[in-house]
């Protein structure tokens, strides 16, 4: 995975100038206020203009995004960053300071909004929570070395707030280079707009395998917005073995059919004690003990909770699994974007272009393998992929790429219509192993003849049953053989990408991720920064600089450092418990401290023991509370944002998210001062003590434990609980 590594860290770097550039603001100001002589009420919009700036790039810059891909919107963040910094070194007047700053608020803004969701992108599910926790490290890294500089400016004869500032554009180089020459397109993005060639460069880069057909699969299904999905329980085996059955034996079974060619499983619908299955049937009975506790937490703990011993593959012994099917010749020149369905092949096909295919990329053409199999009355015909296929193609030899990771396997299923009248079709599967012991029942899954498999290789799954996203309805009906099935490129003006947020799984997601941003805010994190100098002149640091012969000043710009660098230390363990852990759990469990650590800073601001104690501990609650912040609160709202919208309208749901998080930070901002002035500063930490218990029960009835799981998968999570929270409320 040293690919996804290396291009987070390359992407986390806009994260880092932002950092910078706020601490380089805050020491700056110092200087630009004496000398450009300006009134509060100026001084405060130099601040706040980048604010401003970042908030008004927000609002366009998730749809932009989608429409232009999430690397051009990098390379122009470097930009800004670079422009801004030269024009900042050059600032003769506040006016172009201002204008300065502006341009550097956008830069900031596209940074803040399209890093996470890049990295959430390109990052395997794995280590996706790790890696995403990169830009809140590399923030506060930038944040620590800018503080850093200015401590040493400062102490020269003249600092100069024109170099401070202008300094961000030598960091931005770096950034631009390697926006430009380093960072791939997100493969997601890729397949949304039908490069499928390039996607599967760009995986295969990534993830350091040739064999990407699973992920590039998946990334075709995610797609999809809204759709029935229905979660139901399979018995799962080997798939040779129904030629020597009856059709009373084999009529309840389904042939799946993975992602790569030959990949093939056969199945028996069961009703067992699947915790996926449990959790979306029982979902009114849990929510009857707990009114308030969204079903979807439920559905996820359910995934989260009952993982198999086994590791995370669905199939611990994949080559077993495989149907016997003479070994693939792999042709070098095949071509997703190239090939078309049945017997109308594209003109073109063969040749490596995105505009070779129209319809559709899978056909049902019977190999060798399915032409000795009788197909079970259940489900007609049996359904295959063709030797050059689309995305799906893959070899029989690699047995260990097929997973789509977090124990999820991408599977699909076909079938014509019933002799009950049941409508048949193309059904994509998300299987997930339940951890409950198949029994092994050879009249299930036998083989003719002999008999070669160890006991435990059937395995029990939970299954979302779904659409497959390239489903076409109108293609259906114009070629009833086979799925149709249409190119990706074909689904971008299928649905409207606005109305798409009115879609349940969709709205769901946004209360998740606008709730979590708004509760963030208010939780008190920029009082406590306000606050910082306060406490620890009182706590008579400064006084003990000054002895020292560090003036007042840059006695501030260390103490910052010192604060910021202790934060990186909390960060790194973030990091590691992040995909360990997870984002839940962290949240549930460092909440209670922010809010412990405010109480006692609002107890010892109105009760005096004496001016040390009160400040020693008053120090020690604001050290507590940034490194606590920064190890969940700070980080994890963006990682969850990135993480719960459906590929096609992430980029505007992430901006919608953004927007609140910028509108909320100007809120507070402004508010600080007139909240200090009205109710104290122990009012003030009253009011963050009691946001952060509203945190908390937010999290634990609302936001769900996400860890592990591919992106696609949560989004139809998010699917499938909307839907049960509907059943519940109406019951």
């Amino acid at each position: 995975m040293k690919g996804a590594v290396l291009v987070a860290l390359a992407a986390s770097i806009g994260n880092f100038l932002q950092g910078w550039d706020n601490a380089t603001i805050a020491g700056a100001m110092v200087y630009i206020k004496k000398d450009m002589a300006l009134n509060s009420s100026v001084e405060g919009l130099v601040v706040a203009i980048s604010l401003i700036g970042a908030t008004i790039i927000t609002t366009c810059s998730g749809p932009i995004s989608d429409w232009v891909g999430r690397r051009p919107m990098l390379i122009l963040s470097s930009l800004l960053y670079f422009i801004s910094g030269l024009i900042m070194l050059w600032s003769p007047n506040v006016f172009i300071l201002c204008i300065a700053r502006l341009l550097d608020g956008f830069g900031i803004g596209l940074a803040v909004t399209l890093v996470p969701v890049y990295i959430s992108e390109t990052a395997p599910s794995d280590i996706r929570g790790l890696l995403n926790t990169l830009p809140q490290f590399t923030g506060s890294g930038g944040m620590f070395i800018s503080y850093c500089m200015v401590f040493s400016m400062s102490l020269s004869v003249s600092p100069s707030w024109r170099v401070m500032l202008g300094v961000l554009s030598i960091p931005s180089v770096l950034y631009f280079i390697l926006t430009v020459f380093f960072l791939p397109e997100s493969p997601r993005w890729l397949v949304s707009k039908g490069k499928m060639l390039e996607a599967k460069k760009v995986l295969q880069r990534l993830r350091g395998i040739e064999d990407v057909s699973g992920e590039l699969a998946l990334l075709v299904e995610g797609l999809g917005i809204g759709g029935e999905t229905s979660i139901e329980e399979y018995i799962i085996g080997p798939a040779e073995g129904l030629d020597g059955e009856s059709a009373a034996d084999h009529k309840d079974k389904i042939r799946l059919y993975g992602p790569g060619e030959g990949l093939s499983w056969v199945a028996k619908p069961v009703t067992g004690q699947s915790s996926l299955a449990l959790a979306s049937r029982q979902g009114s009975m849990v929510n009857k003990s707990m009114a308030l506790m969204d079903p979807l937490v439920t559905l996820f703990g359910s995934v989260h909770e009952k993982l198999p011993e086994s590791g995370s593959m669905l199939f611990p012994n994949f080559g077993s699994m495989f149907s016997t099917v003479e070994p693939h010749v792999k042709n070098e020149q095949w071509d997703e974007e190239s090939q078309r369905g049945d017997d109308y092949t594209s003109e073109a096909a063969g040749m490596d272009s995105d505009d070779n295919v129209h319809s559709p990329l899978i056909s049902r053409q019977a190999t060798s393998m399915d032409k000795d199999i009788v197909p079970p009355p259940s489900h007609g015909s049996i359904f295959s992929v063709r030797h050059h296929s689309s995305f799906l193609q893959g070899s029989s030899d690699a047995v260990g790429n097929t997973g789509i990771s977090g124990g999820w396997q991408l599977a699909w299923k076909w079938s014509e219509k019933g002799e009950d009248g049941k409508e048949g079709g193309f059904k994509r599967i998300y299987l997930h192993q339940e951890d409950i012991p198949a029994p092994r029942r050879g009249s299930i899954l036998s083989l003719p003849g002999e008999d070669v498999y160890a006991e435990g290789e059937f395995i029990q799954a939970a299954a979302l049953v779904s659409q497959p996203a390239l489903f076409s309805k109108e293609l259906k009906d114009q070629r009833p053989v086979g799925p149709a099935m249409v190119h990706p490129s074909e689904t971008v003006s299928k649905t409207p990408i606005w109305s798409a947020l009115l879609e349940p799984g969709v709205k769901h997601a946004l209360i998740v991720g606008i709730g979590i941003q708004i509760l963030q805010q208010f939780s008190g994190i920029n009082g406590v920064l306000y606050y910082t100098p306060q406490i620890l002149e009182e706590a008579g640091v400064e006084v003990l600089l000054s002895n020292m012969g560090i003036g007042s000043e840059s006695a501030s710009f260390l103490i910052s450092a010192v604060t910021t660098f202790l934060m990186l230390p909390c960060i790194g363990v973030a990091m590691r418990l992040m995909d360990i852990s997870g984002r839940r759990r962290l949240l549930l469990a460092t909440i209670p401290v922010l809010i412990v650590s405010l109480v006692v800073l609002v107890v010892f601001e109105l009760v005096t023991v004496s001016t040390m104690v009160n400040a020693a501990i008053s120090t020690i609650c604001v050290v507590v509370y940034f490194c606590i912040f920064v190890m969940a609160y700070g980080p994890i709202p963006n990682i969850l944002c990135s993480e719960i919208f459906p590929t096609r309208v992430r980029g505007l749901c992430i901006a919608v998210c953004a927007m609140v998080f910028w509108i909320g930070d100007i809120i507070v901002t402004y508010t600080l001062p007139l909240m200090l002035s009205a109710i104290g500063l122990a009012g003030v930490f009253g009011v963050y003590a009691v946001v952060c218990i509203v945190s908390w029960i937010f999290v634990y009835l609302k936001v769900p434990e996400t860890k592990g799981m591919p992106l696609e998968v949560i989004a139809e999570f998010f699917s499938v609980g909307a839907r049960q929270a509907a059943k519940v409320a109406k019951n």
